[in-house]
């Protein structure tokens, strides 16, 4: 029973320490950041002339982060499985 628990409380602690998807970037890399028409905010990171990530902020909503997995420098459309590249940052304080 008291591994459940020790398991329980640590697996807590571990999803609430969670980096920002911006400090998991390389040193050198580059933001560039632009208000769409609609009010949206594209902040688009790049290491050299490869597109790593876009975090977007839309106008209402949470922000939402959107990478490049495969390093080709191009946002892919979907995994290889047909699901949705958006990722959300969970927990933050």
């Amino acid at each position: 029973m008291r591994i459940v628990f020790l398991l329980s409380a640590l697996l807590a602690l571990a999803a609430c320490a969670t980096v920002p998807p911006e400090e998991l970037l390389a040193k050198n890399t580059v933001q560039a950041t632009r208000t769409e028409a609609n009010g949206d905010v594209i902040t688009e990171y790049r290491n050299g002339d490869r597109l790593s990530m876009v975090k977007v902020t839309p106008k209402v909503g949470v922000a939402y982060y959107i990478y490049d997995r495969n390093g080709d420098g191009k946002i892919d459309a979907q995994d290889s499985n047909g699901g949705p590249l958006t990722y959300y940052k969970l927990f933050s304080w």
